[in-house]
């Protein structure tokens, strides 16, 4: 019979979680409504149905995909929104824009192509400690841009084995890296993909994970350190990469809604497209990628027995990653037709709108120059393709030997449905329901009213103190759900202080991904936490100084080429005479 200690109670307790904590979740933010307060009564009921949200998010007593789906029916039963406005807020431009992002990532999955991509870069870089780790953070911070920073480090995880069991003398077959117990694999059989919540990725195998912590600890220290480094850099990299581009994080589609509302509402141009956003994102994610490369390395890399083991089996890496590619065989025709269309696809979303001059956007314009066209087309567009272009050259003269004709398509409908996690466009359209009650209720005018306390800081110092907030609270919280909140109070703390929006909501949705402390912050964290090379000390204590370094970047290229691309400095005239009535 199981002795109920404290820990047994907890552990038992926690099996019932939902139970505990949706009653919690509900009842708590009661006195919002009950109480007298200057806060308007619609705007208090829906303050009531965000910290309810926020609870169940921050807890994810229940999946945050199935939190996000409670505007539905919560708005609407407390007269905040309309069914109608409520459930229009779940497939917008931004959520379509995405799902094209995912449908792609799942196609360039399906036909291996970001393993033929990561596996050349790797041969061409070498073999040296430190370049390799270059090799791996570039391709994995090049590959998150495009497909889900999930997928990525899964992907590039299997490599890390291979190169560090080559510094162990390991010479194992590059199909199944050796791995302890086969728990590896476990952890890539992934509940989630949903970006900014670790699920029970890492939390499946608590025994065998610490069983190659400790096994790590006997090996060469040299080698134990290299393993660490490289894990970390896959890590760092996968999350550095999703910022350079809109589809990258699922944070960046929210401050885009956000924006495209604000402006649109206004009767104003949204300022983000998707090329625009490269142009001020991807140096701001190089610059972060190059600092991490920089911090592993002294961190990792530094020591004597690290080089005295690079110099023994720089062959053997060589033959390690060279294996791995050969094993992908012959490059197929399915990979060159997925190539081309992302390659078009990419092409596309950089001429609709480029800076400077006209793209091919101002060919769709009615004669108010209203433009038809957004960047969701061209990904629905080249999509579409992949299910109808073929995966193998058609065998059409196939009667002429008696076989039958055979068509497939690049992309099914069974594998999107398979690989792309649905759950995130519901996050996404919860997020952009509350922030629409926001709104309609004045809640959000209620916020700003409240934050007269940051009136006369300057703006870049009131930007960094909430960015170090923001990237503290995103290492315990879905990245997407604090995005999802924070949105509305960033516009109305500009609207407070006579701050240019897009500055602030920037600075925060940018923040949301800088989470390298904890193996719950991110999918990746927890991925290369499965593997059992880092301890939570580990990770914290160079999550740190990564948290410190990204945030300074981030505030050096939002006050200085950010200022020059959005013209941080020019209050917009609608919004300068909203911030003064």
């Amino acid at each position: 019979m199981e002795r109920w200690t404290l820990l047994t109670i907890l552990k038992h307790a926690g099996q019932l979680k939902p139970l505990i904590i949706l009653p919690i979740a509900f009842l708590a933010p009661l006195p919002v409504i009950i109480a007298e307060t200057d806060l308007p009564e619609k705007a208090a009921r829906c303050a009531y149905v965000i910290i309810a949200m926020a609870i169940l998010w921050l807890t994810e007593a229940i999946p945050i995909a199935a939190t996000a789906l409670l505007p539905v029916f919560l708005l609407p039963m407390l007269n905040v929104l309309t069914a109608s406005a409520t459930c229009s807020s779940y497939i917008t431009d931004s959520s379509m824009l995405f799902l094209g992002g995912l449908m792609l990532a799942a196609a360039v999955e399906e036909w291996n192509l970001h393993k033929r991509i990561a596996l050349t870069i790797l041969k061409l870089i070498g073999s040296q400690a430190n370049l390799l780790m270059l090799g791996l953070m570039v391709t994995t911070w090049f590959l998150s841009m495009w497909i889900s920073n999930t997928a990525t480090a899964s992907m590039m995880m299997p490599i890390i084995f291979a190169v560090v069991n080559e510094l162990e003398g390991v010479h194992s077959n590059p199909e199944q890296p050796k791995v302890q117990e086969g728990v590896v694999n476990q952890s890539f059989e992934l509940k989630s993909v949903e970006e900014g919540t670790a699920n029970d990725i890492y939390v499946n195998a608590p025994n065998q994970n610490e069983n190659r912590r400790q096994e790590s600890t006997g090996k060469n220290a040299g080698t134990s350190k290299i393993a660490k480094g490289f894990a970390l850099s896959v890590a760092y990299a996968s999350n550095i990469g999703g910022i350079a581009t809109l589809t990258g994080t699922p944070p960046n589609l929210v401050l885009k809604d956000s924006v495209d509302k604000l402006y649109k509402a206004n009767n104003a141009d949204p300022p983000i497209s998707f090329a625009n956003w490269m142009g001020f994102a991807v140096p701001l994610s190089l610059l972060v990628l190059l600092l991490a490369w920089i911090l592993l390395q002294v961190m990792y890399l530094s020591c004597t027995c690290c080089r005295k083991v690079e110099a023994s089996r720089k062959k053997a890496i060589r033959e390690a990653i060279k294996d791995q590619y050969n094993a992908l065989g012959r490059i197929s025709f399915a990979e060159v037709i997925v190539a081309i269309l992302f390659m078009l696809l990419v092409v596309l979303w950089l001429s609709r709108e480029p800076p400077e001059s006209d793209g091919w956007g101002a060919l769709f314009v009615d004669k108010k120059n209203k433009i038809y066209v957004s960047d969701s087309t061209a990904a629905i567009l080249i999509i579409s393709l992949m299910f109808f272009l073929p995966a193998k050259v058609p065998n059409i003269f196939c009667w002429r030997n008696g076989s039958k004709p055979k068509f497939t398509p690049i992309l099914t409908w069974k594998t999107a449905n398979e690989k792309v996690p649905w759950g995130i466009i519901i996050l996404l359209g919860g997020g952009f329901a509350i922030a629409d009650a926001s709104r309609v209720s004045k809640l959000s005018d209620w916020v700003g009213a409240q934050l007269n306390v940051f009136k006369d800081y300057d703006p870049w110092i009131m930007n960094l103190i909430f960015c170090c907030i923001i990237a503290m609270a995103t290492e315990v919280t879905s990245n997407t759900a604090t995005a999802n909140l924070l949105m509305p109070i960033m516009l109305e703390l500009a609207k407070t202080t006579s701050t240019h929006p897009v500055y602030l909501m920037t600075s925060a949705a940018i923040a949301c991904s800088f989470a390298f402390m904890l193996p719950a912050a991110t999918p990746p964290n927890a991925i290369v936490f499965s593997a059992g090379y880092l301890s939570i000390k580990d990770m914290a204590s160079i999550g740190l100084p990564m948290n410190v370094l990204a945030i300074l970047s981030l505030t050096l290229a939002v006050n200085t080429w950010g200022k020059t691309m959005y013209g941080f400095d020019v209050i917009p005239t609608f919004f300068k005479n909203s911030t003064s009535t």
